[in-house]
């Protein structure tokens, strides 16, 4: 090979890459472009949306997380399609391959999205918070920590319990500590021969005593049964929520002390027993 032929090689690379080049450098810097920029709108959108929604109070930290983080992670994965695009390469076959693998990753992790998912509804409707007392067909206790996988609950007896949020959100949940009043009502028997005008004033004076019993709803003493033992008077009050098991243990211990130095008796359950006879039930039958 001569140095013509070699010259004229190198001058058509040269020619080539030049074309190649101009083609190919504003199509590169331009991927750059769109990654730098949309890499920080991410970021500028993240930002923006927990400033913006902080500012209202009306979603839950741990959701306010996992909304911004959701909000930023869509806008790289489009700025990363964008920039492959750009780049020239083609990525209806790389959206596909992630639409298949984001296929299989959700029927394998099902259980663990559905706890996902009862977890975003439970912090975006709020049926309890922390702080509450809960009881969920059986699972009861303080509520702890809400997170998007499980909730942690502190039962009232020390007992730590890490119930996954699916079963919260499927099931029926009681809340003690949503409303700020609760009813509290106690039973008292008195015996058929006391007088119940003395046990229910006696009653009264021991309600309307108590502080932390609330004027409005008025505490009402009512005569609720006619038992087997006992008369059953009810007492009927409205207590703040956080009083409410304070003022039943006073009451209660009250209310007996007072009846009784009233005079009046708190019968336990009794029963007569009748004895018949044998002997005279067998010649009865016989004749």
């Amino acid at each position: 090979m001569n140095l013509a032929n070699i010259l004229g090689s190198v001058e058509l690379f040269t020619q080539r890459l030049e074309v190649w080049a101009a083609e190919a450098i504003p199509h590169f810097v331009g991927a750059i472009l769109v990654l730098v920029i949309g890499l920080w709108f991410a970021r500028f959108a993240r930002r923006s949306v927990l400033r913006l929604i902080a500012r209202g109070d009306l979603v839950d930290e741990t959701l306010l997380s996992v909304i911004s983080s959701t909000l930023y992670y869509a806008i790289v994965l489009l700025v990363i399609v964008a920039f492959l695009s750009q780049l020239g390469i083609q990525t209806t076959s790389i959206l596909a391959a992630l639409g298949a693998a984001g296929l299989a990753i959700g029927l394998a992790l099902q259980g663990t999205l559905a706890n996902v998912a009862a977890g975003i509804m439970l912090l975006w409707l709020r049926p309890f918070e922390l702080g509450d007392y809960i009881d969920a067909d059986g699972i009861a206790g303080t509520v702890n920590k809400i997170g998007l996988f499980s909730t942690e609950l502190h039962s009232w007896d020390g007992v730590f319990q890490f119930v996954p949020n699916s079963e919260l959100w499927n099931t029926r949940v009681t809340n003690y500590s949503r409303l700020p009043t609760r009813l509290l009502e106690l039973k008292f028997g008195i015996a058929y021969d006391d007088d119940m005008r003395t046990a229910k004033e006696t009653l009264r004076n021991i309600v309307i005593a108590d502080e932390r019993v609330l004027d409005d709803p008025e505490p009402q003493i009512l005569t609720y049964e006619l038992g087997d033992s006992a008369v059953v008077l009810a007492v009927r009050c409205w207590t703040k929520t956080p009083d409410y098991w304070a003022a039943r243990w006073a009451l209660t211990d009250e209310g007996k002390q007072k009846l009784e130095a009233a005079g009046i008796s708190i019968p336990f359950p009794q029963r007569d027993v009748h004895i018949v006879d044998a002997p005279q039930q067998r010649n009865e039958v016989a004749a």
